[in-house]
């Protein structure tokens, strides 16, 4: 699976794990040049507590464009260490 934002491809791997119809990718297939911590968390009574990143492509910002869970409930354990993506982003093959 490829994610691509503003022409780039900003993470990719053959090891993706769904849910939710949301790819999330390995950590360490992302390319962290085009990441940016946010500040912006959110809840899921399920999977815990979402932090963000800012993409930042050829001069483009997609605003918490990249969700993960750095320490999800145990339900969703199986996307620790993993990122999605939205905002436009695309996700194929």
């Amino acid at each position: 699976m490829k994610a691509i934002w503003n022409n780039e491809i900003i993470a990719e791997s053959n090891a993706t794990v769904v849910v939710e119809n949301n790819h999330y990718f390995p950590e360490n297939s992302i390319k962290k040049e085009f990441f940016i911590p946010s500040k912006t968390r959110t809840t899921c009574p399920w999977k815990g507590e979402a932090s963000y990143y800012t993409l930042v492509v050829n001069g483009k910002e997609n605003k918490d464009a990249a969700w993960f869970y750095g320490r999800p409930f145990e339900a969703a354990n199986n996307i620790k260490n993993h990122v999605a993506f939205w905002k436009g982003v695309k996700v194929t093959e």
